[in-house]
């Protein structure tokens, strides 16, 4: 067994996990990675079997009966990751929007203890680091991460950021059961927690790439939740 998890949840991911999986696994630094899928109709659970063999022991997959939201999906992975004694666990989406290169630095970050917790971010010294977006989807994401830290007060710059580095004494000091959301929401939510219960938190740059393969996640309902869910979350954990 490793000690170093990344954790990618699925939902009609088949065409990126043939590319990622074997990038991610031939990286310098070792790690294992779980996919968590959430019975996908294309058949991503298919493709993770399939590539187990190539990659035993590496790959492992937890398929749950049905779409519960990405903070769930993450939930579930946290669980495994605990239960088997990884020491740093990872988040990571499956489409190549999270450069596979810069696991090495969030990892580096922990292992030097510079933070207890990495954040690969969009929004460092000024700079918009995103490639393939829209105006609108760029302005929205980033005044939404602005109106986070007005709200919080939380010092994190991509508040809403994805690809998040974890020592196992984070999420150990969680109550996953009192964690109240369920899509992008919860991102913020892990963070802002961390932050309130004293552990450290460090951004490193990244150029975040959207999907070329695949269909983004992101709807109304999840900006919703962000928005009004922020405001929750200040009042009820303060």
């Amino acid at each position: 067994m490793h000690k170093n998890l990344v954790i990618i949840p699925t939902y009609n991911e088949k065409e990126n996990l043939p590319d990622i999986i074997p990038y991610v696994l031939q990286l310098k630094k070792t790690f294992d990675i779980l996919v968590v899928d959430d019975s996908s109709p294309d058949g991503t659970a298919t493709v993770v079997k399939r590539l187990q063999q190539q990659f035993p022991n590496r790959l492992h997959l937890l398929s749950r009966p049905q779409k519960q939201g990405l903070g769930k999906a993450y939930i579930a992975g946290f669980k495994w990751a605990l239960a088997r004694s990884y020491e740093y666990i990872f988040e990571m989406d499956a489409d190549f929007s999270h450069p596979p290169d810069k696991l090495i630095d969030l990892l580096k970050v922990l292992e030097d203890n510079d933070a207890d917790v990495s954040v690969g971010s969009r929004y460092l010294k000024g700079k918009i680091n995103v490639v393939n977006w829209d105006l609108k989807r760029i302005l929205l994401s980033y005044f939404a991460s602005l109106y986070v830290r007005i709200i919080t007060g939380l010092p994190v710059k991509d508040t809403t950021a994805g690809f998040v580095g974890y020592k196992k004494d984070v999420l150990q000091a969680f109550d996953f059961n009192k964690i109240d959301f369920v899509g992008y929401a919860f991102q913020i939510e892990m963070k802002y927690l961390a932050w309130k219960k004293g552990f450290k938190i460090k951004e490193i740059p990244i150029v975040f790439t959207d999907r070329v393969k695949g269909k983004s996640k992101m709807n109304s309902g999840i900006i919703t939740e962000a928005v009004w869910g922020v405001l929750k979350m200040r009042l009820k954990k303060t």
